[in-house]
């Protein structure tokens, strides 16, 4: 995917769950048309690229999210303010044949 049709987006939000919370895990919300423009659905995953790590993470689609913008739970390695960028996972490359046994 190239940098034109993958801007980055700018973390606005970020909260943490705890073990007693039902919903948990890696979570970005992000607006309709930022979700069109990276072919990404509600409830599919997607590489978080951050700053410090790369993580897969469910995409929420959330129109109170402005564009340009993400709210991320649980996502380490990033924080309020930074870049980031949302890559869907290419699985029509195929592997080099090779399996672990």
């Amino acid at each position: 995917m190239s940098i034109r049709s993958n801007p980055p987006l700018h973390v606005v939000g970020f909260f943490g769950t705890t073990r007693r919370d039902t919903d948990r895990g890696p979570q970005v919300r992000l607006n309709i048309e930022e979700a069109r423009a990276r072919l990404l659905m509600d409830g599919e995953l997607a590489w978080i690229q951050g700053p410090r790590r790369t993580e897969l993470a469910t995409i929420v689609i959330d129109d109170t999210i402005p564009r340009g913008a993400v709210v991320l739970r649980d996502i380490t390695g990033v924080s309020v303010s930074e870049v980031i960028r949302i890559q869907k996972p290419d699985y029509d490359t195929r592997d080099s044949g090779q399996r672990l046994a």
